[in-house]
């Protein structure tokens, strides 16, 4: 992905790319605890669907921001809640891929053996492409929420199309971030002189 950045560096790794837009207000102060708001790995589609809107995204935004995910890794923490007990009916999670999902607990033993071990969430996942979307149309999302996007008639077609497509997933991609951009801009921030530091 090609991005410049407010302070006009370039980084270049492949996939789509976009202008930042100049002079957006960054915080002083970053703190892990705002990450709150994060949409969770357990989320159904009517949470995630909620959880966007909040922020002035739509569903369709929500489903393309997700692509992100082609590039994510995950600890087992965030989805080994649908390898075992899943349900009183089901051990594992319906939705996911069974082969799959017998390697997820092999890489997620109980009891956990390494704290570190974890799961790509994409079997491209140095690349940005649209394989996460592929993966999820045969049951092989890692995270509940993401998986549910493909099993919800709201956002299926949308995922079907991405998968299809790469060269849509990357237009999409490339305006719902724009959006997402001007998403809680800060009326006290400041537009930083040096990115990496506070003025």
């Amino acid at each position: 992905m090609e991005i410049e950045v407010f302070c006009g560096k370039r980084i270049k790794s492949g996939g789509p790319y976009w202008n930042v837009l100049k002079g957006r207000k960054d915080g002083r102060v970053s703190k892990a605890s705002e990450t709150i708001n994060l949409p969770a790995p357990t989320f159904n589609v009517s949470q995630l669907i909620q959880n966007f809107s909040k922020r002035g995204l739509g569903v369709k935004d929500m489903v393309t921001l997700s692509g992100g995910h082609t590039l994510g890794f995950s600890h087992c923490s965030s989805f080994e809640a649908r390898l075992r007990n899943f349900s009183s009916l089901h051990d594992t999670d319906p939705s996911m891929n069974t082969e799959f999902a017998q390697g997820l607990r092999k890489t997620c033993p109980k009891p956990k053996k390494d704290p570190n071990a974890g799961q790509f969430l994409d079997s491209t996942a140095s690349v940005f492409d649209n394989d996460y979307y592929k993966r999820l149309m045969v049951g092989k999302g890692v995270f509940g929420s993401d998986q549910a996007l493909y099993g919800d008639y709201r956002t299926r077609w949308i995922v079907e199309a991405l998968a299809k497509d790469q060269s849509l997933f990357f237009k999409e991609f490339t305006a719902s971030m724009l959006k997402l951009g001007n998403v809680g801009v800060l009326e006290n921030g400041e537009v930083r002189l040096n990115c990496r530091v506070v003025n």
